[in-house]
Protein backbone atom coordinates (compact mmCIF):
# COMPACT_ATOMS: atom_id res chain seq x y z
CA UNK A 1 0.00 0.00 0.00
CA UNK A 2 2.84 2.39 0.85
CA UNK A 3 4.37 1.83 -2.59
CA UNK A 4 1.07 2.81 -4.24
CA UNK A 5 0.86 5.99 -2.13
CA UNK A 6 4.46 6.87 -2.90
CA UNK A 7 3.94 6.34 -6.62
CA UNK A 8 0.71 8.37 -6.46
CA UNK A 9 2.22 11.36 -4.65
CA UNK A 10 5.32 11.46 -6.84
CA UNK A 11 3.29 11.19 -10.02
CA UNK A 12 0.75 13.79 -8.87
CA UNK A 13 3.41 16.35 -7.94
CA UNK A 14 5.44 15.72 -11.09
CA UNK A 15 2.40 15.94 -13.38
CA UNK A 16 1.04 19.17 -11.89
CA UNK A 17 4.40 20.94 -12.04
CA UNK A 18 5.08 19.63 -15.55
CA UNK A 19 1.68 20.40 -17.06
CA UNK A 20 0.73 23.78 -15.58
CA UNK A 21 1.84 26.39 -18.08
CA UNK A 22 2.73 23.72 -20.66
CA UNK A 23 1.70 24.03 -24.31
CA UNK A 24 -1.15 21.56 -23.86
CA UNK A 25 -2.39 23.64 -20.89
CA UNK A 26 -2.47 26.77 -23.06
CA UNK A 27 -4.11 24.85 -25.91
CA UNK A 28 -6.90 23.58 -23.61
CA UNK A 29 -7.46 27.09 -22.27
CA UNK A 30 -7.72 28.64 -25.73
CA UNK A 31 -9.93 25.87 -27.13
CA UNK A 32 -12.30 26.26 -24.16
CA UNK A 33 -12.82 29.91 -25.12
CA UNK A 34 -13.97 28.96 -28.60
CA UNK A 35 -15.88 25.71 -28.20
CA UNK A 36 -18.21 24.05 -25.66
CA UNK A 37 -16.16 23.45 -22.52
CA UNK A 38 -17.42 19.94 -21.84
CA UNK A 39 -16.27 18.75 -25.28
CA UNK A 40 -12.87 20.40 -24.88
CA UNK A 41 -12.50 18.97 -21.38
CA UNK A 42 -13.53 15.50 -22.54
CA UNK A 43 -11.16 15.57 -25.51
CA UNK A 44 -8.15 16.94 -23.65
CA UNK A 45 -8.59 14.77 -20.58
CA UNK A 46 -9.19 11.60 -22.63
CA UNK A 47 -5.96 12.17 -24.54
CA UNK A 48 -3.95 12.80 -21.38
CA UNK A 49 -5.41 9.76 -19.60
CA UNK A 50 -4.59 7.52 -22.56
CA UNK A 51 -1.07 8.97 -22.71
CA UNK A 52 -0.57 8.46 -18.96
CA UNK A 53 -1.71 4.83 -19.10
CA UNK A 54 0.44 4.08 -22.17
CA UNK A 55 3.48 5.67 -20.53
CA UNK A 56 2.95 3.75 -17.29
CA UNK A 57 2.56 0.48 -19.20
CA UNK A 58 5.83 1.11 -21.04
CA UNK A 59 7.52 1.90 -17.73
CA UNK A 60 6.04 -1.19 -16.08
CA UNK A 61 7.21 -3.42 -18.94
CA UNK A 62 10.71 -1.92 -19.09
CA UNK A 63 12.14 -3.97 -16.15
CA UNK A 64 10.98 -7.13 -17.96
CA UNK A 65 13.02 -6.15 -21.01
CA UNK A 66 15.98 -4.59 -19.21
CA UNK A 67 17.37 -5.53 -15.82
CA UNK A 68 15.91 -3.75 -12.78
CA UNK A 69 19.34 -2.34 -12.02
CA UNK A 70 19.60 -0.62 -15.40
CA UNK A 71 16.03 0.75 -15.34
CA UNK A 72 16.72 2.17 -11.87
CA UNK A 73 19.91 3.90 -13.04
CA UNK A 74 18.24 5.20 -16.22
CA UNK A 75 15.32 6.57 -14.21
CA UNK A 76 17.71 8.29 -11.79
CA UNK A 77 19.57 9.84 -14.72
CA UNK A 78 16.29 10.98 -16.32
CA UNK A 79 15.25 12.76 -13.12
CA UNK A 80 18.53 14.71 -13.01
CA UNK A 81 18.38 15.51 -16.74
CA UNK A 82 14.77 16.75 -16.56
CA UNK A 83 15.57 18.69 -13.40
CA UNK A 84 18.45 20.52 -15.06
CA UNK A 85 16.32 20.98 -18.20
CA UNK A 86 13.54 22.63 -16.19
CA UNK A 87 16.01 24.82 -14.29
CA UNK A 88 17.52 25.93 -17.61
CA UNK A 89 14.03 26.83 -18.88
CA UNK A 90 13.37 28.78 -15.69
CA UNK A 91 16.59 30.77 -15.96
CA UNK A 92 17.01 31.20 -19.72
CA UNK A 93 13.46 30.57 -20.98
CA UNK A 94 11.55 33.09 -23.06
CA UNK A 95 8.63 33.15 -20.63
CA UNK A 96 4.90 32.57 -20.87
CA UNK A 97 4.02 35.19 -23.47
CA UNK A 98 5.96 33.68 -26.34
CA UNK A 99 4.75 30.15 -25.69
CA UNK A 100 1.15 31.33 -25.31
CA UNK A 101 1.47 33.37 -28.52
CA UNK A 102 2.95 30.37 -30.35
CA UNK A 103 0.08 28.08 -29.34
CA UNK A 104 -2.53 30.73 -30.10
CA UNK A 105 -1.02 31.44 -33.51
CA UNK A 106 -1.07 27.74 -34.40
CA UNK A 107 -4.68 27.35 -33.29
CA UNK A 108 -5.70 30.54 -35.12
CA UNK A 109 -4.19 29.21 -38.34
CA UNK A 110 -6.05 25.95 -37.88
CA UNK A 111 -9.29 27.78 -37.13
CA UNK A 112 -8.87 29.97 -40.21
CA UNK A 113 -8.33 26.94 -42.42
CA UNK A 114 -11.44 25.28 -41.06
CA UNK A 115 -13.53 28.43 -41.41
CA UNK A 116 -12.55 28.82 -45.06
CA UNK A 117 -13.74 25.31 -45.86
CA UNK A 118 -17.05 25.97 -44.10
CA UNK A 119 -17.45 29.69 -44.80
CA UNK A 120 -21.16 29.38 -45.53
CA UNK A 121 -21.91 27.84 -42.14
CA UNK A 122 -22.44 29.86 -39.00
CA UNK A 123 -20.38 28.73 -35.98
CA UNK A 124 -23.29 29.58 -33.69
CA UNK A 125 -25.69 27.42 -35.71
CA UNK A 126 -23.12 24.63 -35.77
CA UNK A 127 -22.74 24.72 -31.98
CA UNK A 128 -26.53 24.63 -31.53
CA UNK A 129 -26.73 21.54 -33.72
CA UNK A 130 -23.97 19.86 -31.72
CA UNK A 131 -25.77 20.69 -28.47
CA UNK A 132 -28.81 18.74 -29.74
CA UNK A 133 -26.83 15.64 -30.62
CA UNK A 134 -26.75 12.66 -28.23
CA UNK A 135 -23.93 12.92 -25.71
CA UNK A 136 -21.99 9.91 -27.03
CA UNK A 137 -22.30 11.13 -30.63
CA UNK A 138 -20.64 14.40 -29.60
CA UNK A 139 -17.52 12.43 -28.64
CA UNK A 140 -16.94 11.90 -32.35
CA UNK A 141 -17.41 15.57 -33.19
CA UNK A 142 -14.56 17.57 -34.77
CA UNK A 143 -14.22 19.57 -31.52
CA UNK A 144 -13.61 16.46 -29.40
CA UNK A 145 -11.22 15.00 -31.98
CA UNK A 146 -9.33 18.29 -32.28
CA UNK A 147 -8.90 18.62 -28.51
CA UNK A 148 -7.88 14.96 -28.25
CA UNK A 149 -5.32 15.07 -31.08
CA UNK A 150 -3.74 18.37 -30.00
CA UNK A 151 -3.16 17.09 -26.47
CA UNK A 152 -2.19 13.54 -27.39
CA UNK A 153 0.41 14.47 -29.98
CA UNK A 154 1.46 17.52 -27.98
CA UNK A 155 2.42 15.24 -25.08
CA UNK A 156 4.09 12.59 -27.24
CA UNK A 157 7.81 12.63 -26.51
CA UNK A 158 7.42 15.47 -23.99
CA UNK A 159 9.53 15.33 -20.84
CA UNK A 160 6.44 14.69 -18.71
CA UNK A 161 5.68 11.54 -20.75
CA UNK A 162 9.27 10.30 -20.50
CA UNK A 163 9.32 11.09 -16.78
CA UNK A 164 6.10 9.10 -16.30
CA UNK A 165 7.71 6.12 -18.06
CA UNK A 166 10.75 6.39 -15.80
CA UNK A 167 8.62 6.80 -12.69
CA UNK A 168 6.49 3.76 -13.53
CA UNK A 169 9.66 1.72 -14.03
CA UNK A 170 10.86 2.60 -10.54
CA UNK A 171 7.62 2.99 -8.56
CA UNK A 172 4.29 1.19 -8.29
CA UNK A 173 2.75 1.66 -11.79
CA UNK A 174 -0.82 1.62 -10.43
CA UNK A 175 -0.01 4.51 -8.09
CA UNK A 176 1.77 6.34 -10.92
CA UNK A 177 -1.30 6.01 -13.17
CA UNK A 178 -3.68 7.23 -10.45
CA UNK A 179 -1.43 10.17 -9.56
CA UNK A 180 -0.88 11.05 -13.21
CA UNK A 181 -4.58 11.00 -14.03
CA UNK A 182 -5.41 13.07 -10.93
CA UNK A 183 -2.75 15.62 -11.86
CA UNK A 184 -3.86 15.75 -15.51
CA UNK A 185 -7.49 16.16 -14.45
CA UNK A 186 -6.62 19.00 -12.08
CA UNK A 187 -4.55 20.88 -14.66
CA UNK A 188 -7.05 20.34 -17.49
CA UNK A 189 -10.01 21.50 -15.41
CA UNK A 190 -8.06 24.61 -14.36
CA UNK A 191 -7.20 25.34 -17.99
CA UNK A 192 -10.73 24.80 -19.30
CA UNK A 193 -12.51 26.65 -16.48
CA UNK A 194 -9.97 29.41 -15.95
CA UNK A 195 -9.42 30.03 -19.62
CA UNK A 196 -6.72 32.14 -21.20
CA UNK A 197 -6.72 34.71 -18.36
CA UNK A 198 -5.58 32.07 -15.87
CA UNK A 199 -2.97 30.73 -18.30
CA UNK A 200 -1.51 34.20 -18.87
CA UNK A 201 -1.22 34.85 -15.12
CA UNK A 202 0.80 31.70 -14.42
CA UNK A 203 4.52 32.31 -14.14
CA UNK A 204 6.16 29.64 -16.23
CA UNK A 205 9.55 30.48 -14.71
CA UNK A 206 8.33 29.73 -11.19
CA UNK A 207 6.63 26.52 -12.30
CA UNK A 208 9.74 25.43 -14.22
CA UNK A 209 11.93 26.24 -11.23
CA UNK A 210 9.67 24.26 -8.88
CA UNK A 211 9.54 21.36 -11.33
CA UNK A 212 13.31 21.38 -11.74
CA UNK A 213 13.86 21.24 -7.99
CA UNK A 214 11.29 18.45 -7.66
CA UNK A 215 12.95 16.36 -10.39
CA UNK A 216 16.36 16.77 -8.77
CA UNK A 217 14.92 15.76 -5.38
CA UNK A 218 13.44 12.65 -7.04
CA UNK A 219 16.83 11.99 -8.63
CA UNK A 220 18.67 12.23 -5.31
CA UNK A 221 16.09 10.00 -3.63
CA UNK A 222 16.36 7.46 -6.44
CA UNK A 223 20.18 7.59 -6.31
CA UNK A 224 20.20 6.90 -2.58
CA UNK A 225 17.57 4.16 -2.75
CA UNK A 226 18.66 0.53 -3.06
CA UNK A 227 17.79 -1.28 -6.28
CA UNK A 228 14.87 -3.64 -5.75
CA UNK A 229 15.44 -7.14 -7.08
Amino acid sequence: MSSVVQGFTKSLAMTVLSEIGDKTFFAAAILAMRYPRRLVLAGCLSALIVMTILSAVVGWAAPNLISRKWTHHITTLLFFVFGLWSLKDAIFGDGDDEELAEVEEKLNADLKANSESTKNNSKADDDVKKEKRPFLVQFFSPIFLKAFSINFFGEWGDKSQLATIGLAADENPFGVVLGGIAGQALCTVLAVVGGKSLASQISEKIVALSGGILFIVFGIQSFLSPVES
